[in-house]
């Protein structure tokens, strides 16, 4: 059973693979998120990452597991196959993966779908195509998380594409502790990170920081 979208689901989003923590056990580190309350994971395991598609569909299947046992959905970054392989509760994709139309006949409405836009002109198409869920936007800030990541966006920019947008934006890329409440302020539905709670020391306080923040609004 998938868990349909609501824009709550953006509040504490946690991207993370593989490549995203070397010498760590991504399992555990993913449950300890749960634990602390996030509230969508999405699975992205690629660049940098050593696990065959095997590999990458047997850990995906027990982190989708674990995802279910929280109620928190699982999204998988970009792989159509993989994202039905897992029965994903949604799936991400970029300008530069396969076309979003495509994507939402291949799911035919039992995933969400989220959508990537780093300018207006891709948020006004993206505001003409029936049934994406949710917007993805950034970097906010400079990343090294993404080595083919799109221009930075800074929270002007980030303010003016939740003003152009029909659907939530989740701010993603280079998002700090301290730079939750900035994000807020602009009205976006929540951050979405990697290195914040992958590096983090203390998982639990990093994710009670981002759940402080996302009621605040202009």
């Amino acid at each position: 059973m998938t868990l349909k979208f609501n824009k709550r689901q953006l509040q504490a989003y946690f991207v993370c693979g593989t490549q995203d923590v070397p010498g760590k056990d991504l399992e555990t580190i993913v449950q300890t998120a749960l634990d602390a309350g996030i509230t969508a994971y999405q699975y992205r395991d690629k660049g940098a990452s050593q696990l065959t598609a095997p590999q990458r569909l047997a850990l995906g299947r027990r982190l989708r597991q674990r995802c279910a046992a929280a109620k928190v959905p699982f999204i998988v970054d970009d792989d159509v196959e993989l994202a039905l392989a897992l029965n994903a509760d949604g799936i991400h994709v970029g300008q530069k993966d396969d076309q979003v139309t495509t994507v939402l006949q291949r799911v035919a409405g039992k995933i969400f779908v989220g959508l990537s836009c780093s300018t207006v002109a891709e948020i006004e198409i993206a505001n003409q195509i029936d049934g994406i869920a949710y917007i993805g936007s950034g970097p906010i800030f400079p990343t090294t998380s993404k080595a083919d990541a799109d221009p930075v966006v800074g929270l002007a920019g980030l303010r003016q594409l939740v003003k152009v947008s029909k659907r939530p934006i989740v701010a993603i890329g280079g998002i700090t502790v301290q730079e939750l409440g900035p994000v807020a302020h602009t009205g976006a539905a929540g951050s979405a990170v990697i290195s914040m709670l992958a590096q983090s020391p203390d998982i639990e306080q990093t994710v009670n920081a981002m759940l402080a923040v996302t009621e605040v609004r202009p």
